[in-house]
């Protein structure tokens, strides 16, 4: 017999009634999803606006407190010799293209959520094929497949602006440069993965990366992974150990995002710190401590969420209101483990400062 532990669980939510009212109807949550987009989008370029405005070629981006010009800058936009930003007329066009793209997404997501049906099983044509059910792993999957083949093309087109549209910044020669031979080979690119970098382990494992040509042929496999898993979980249902594995209701899937977020709040925390070619000190300045230091508060914060929301789902799947005590041990190995993470980054701080 499993041993469980009782939970309270009173199912009031008005505190997420912004959230929770819309976990069982898909149409209205896509309408959501939909504004949020648009919401992050109008930030995007109201934010990139603004720095255009404000900008002084005289000071350098990161005394005058930038944060999207210089992730423009190193993607090639507008820059000159020794990494100087001779034109910001670029970052005009793309925040306005932003703003526009925040107009349509907002509306799409005003319609979905006041004139479009509240559920997509009851939508005409192909949007029924998006309706979904928590507890139907292969309707799930089919939606997971749709997301992976967007992001997929994002990484394609990120190497396309790298090898056939202007190239991007390197900062090791101070100049913007086309990348005409990315690196493909497998064992030199998912060597970083497990902390290899020219056949070393290095401890800064993927941020360890030394050159462009690795970081766009990176990009090139992460784009065909994506999209070839995006089309597996299109065209195949989950596998039955995938099935057994996870937990199907609308808490567990949104712990399992943030869960992927966080290790990419993580991931994106040591390239800050450590890696003088993604991010450009010309641009980014040499002391990037307090950046990469909100990388991990915000790492840190959808770990926290990651558990909640997963500890929620198990209890929501007991319809007794239970979790067992097996749950309970993984829980305390995940924040051994995320201790264990925020130790060793404190000593790979202190050991390779920026």
């Amino acid at each position: 017999m499993t041993a469980t532990t009782s939970y309270k669980n009173t199912n009031n939510q008005d505190w997420l009634s912004g959230n929770a009212r819309l976990i069982n109807l898909s149409g209205q949550l896509l309408g959501a999803h939909i504004a949020h987009a648009g919401l992050i989008m109008f930030w995007a370029g109201s934010i990139t606006l603004l720095e255009v405005t404000n900008f002084d070629p005289n000071i350098a981006p990161y005394d005058q407190g930038l944060l999207l010009i210089p992730n423009l800058a190193r993607l090639g936009w507008g820059v000159g010799a020794d990494g100087a930003i001779v034109d910001t007329y670029p970052y005009f066009v793309i925040g306005l293209l932003h703003l526009i793209g925040s107009a349509v997404l907002g509306a799409g997501g005003l319609f979905h959520v006041f004139r479009g049906v509240a559920n997509l099983k009851d939508a005409d044509g192909r949007a029924v094929k998006f309706h979904y059910e928590w507890n139907d792993p292969k309707q799930l999957g089919f939606i997971l497949g749709h997301h992976l083949i967007f992001l997929g093309a994002a990484a394609l087109l990120f190497v396309g602006k790298a090898v056939f549209w202007g190239g991007i910044y390197d900062s090791t020669i101070a100049e913007v440069r086309i990348i005409s031979d990315p690196n493909l080979n497998p064992v030199s690119i998912f060597g970083y993965v497990f902390g290899l970098s020219n056949g070393v382990w290095n401890p800064l494992g993927m941020a360890a990366v030394d050159n462009l040509e690795n970081i766009i042929g990176g990009h090139v496999w992460v784009g065909v992974a994506c999209i070839a898993g995006g089309a597996w979980h299109i065209t195949r249902p989950p596998l039955d150990w995938a099935k057994k594995a996870f937990t199907y209701n609308g808490h567990a899937i949104l712990s399992y995002s943030l869960a992927g977020v966080a290790l990419m709040a993580f991931t994106s925390a040591y390239f800050v710190a450590f890696n003088d070619l993604a991010f450009p000190p010309e641009f980014y300045g040499t002391n990037r401590s307090s950046f990469a230091g909100v990388q991990y508060l915000l790492c840190a914060t959808f770990l926290a969420g990651h558990i909640w929301h997963a500890l929620q789902g198990k209890i929501q799947e007991n319809s007794s209101g239970v979790i067992s005590e097996e749950d309970k041990v993984q829980t305390i190995v995940a924040a051994f483990i995320v201790l264990a993470i925020v130790v060793i980054s404190l000593v790979l701080l202190s050991a390779f400062p920026s």
